[in-house]
């Protein structure tokens, strides 16, 4: 779990670090800032998926997920509960900063890998990567959204150490094609995010988070 432990220690200093520059910068590096940093979010995005597209088992797997993920995460309210949950704490501006920062920190490629190659080869290369990754992305962030950033850092927390005890629990059973149809759904929530950072689509991704559960369905009856 060290690497793992890292990485949310990252995300807290880069949430500090962050609130500091945002407390003494001028509007307009906010803008522009937020404006690179949804552009780095889409093309994160399309890279994932494009990159493990061509190794999926079911290309129409993804369209499926999304699908039946985003019928399920409406008819839950997924993301009206979410908002409201936040917003008692806080603005809407950061509930919309807690869902991004927790899509790019949780549900990208090393994140859900970086675990898995923890626990079963004892190796914590993907996890120290993401970690300086994470620490880039969460000042960014919190340059714009504010201290509000720093709760992503338990809920990665959380996220990596199910995902860790989950694959010393079931190391025979994960595969790289679950990882694979896993990677192309983040991927497009990645850049959904991006998009919505952009300001160019409101896109409710908290409701399209139950498509990251189909694919392990799916792959049962492959």
């Amino acid at each position: 779990m060290i690497g793992t432990i890292f990485n949310t220690a990252m995300i807290f200093c880069g949430s500090l670090l962050g609130t500091l520059f945002k407390k003494g910068m001028a509007s307009k590096y906010h803008d522009i800032l937020m404006q690179g940093l949804g552009l780095a979010v889409v093309a994160l995005g399309l890279n994932t998926t494009i990159q493990h597209m061509p190794n999926s088992r079911c290309p129409v797997l993804f369209i499926l997920s999304l699908a039946i993920g985003g019928v399920v995460g409406t008819f839950l309210d997924l993301e009206g509960r979410f908002s409201s949950l936040v917003e008692k704490h806080s603005n809407g501006q950061a509930a919309q900063g807690i869902s991004t920062g927790i899509l790019l920190f949780c549900i990208g490629t090393l994140s859900i890998l970086g675990p898995v190659n923890a626990a079963l080869n004892h190796d914590y290369t993907y996890l120290f990567t993401n970690g300086m990754l994470d620490g880039v992305t969460s000042t960014v962030l919190a340059s714009g959204y504010g201290i509000c950033i720093a709760a992503c850092a338990p809920v990665l927390f959380c996220w990596q150490g199910s995902i860790y005890l989950l694959a010393k629990l079931c190391a025979t059973a994960i595969s790289t094609t679950l990882l694979t149809e896993l990677s192309i759904v983040g991927g497009i929530l990645i850049l959904a995010s991006g998009i919505n950072i952009l300001g160019l689509k409101k896109i409710s991704i908290m409701n399209l988070l139950p498509s990251l559960l189909i694919p392990p369905i799916g792959l049962l009856f492959l």
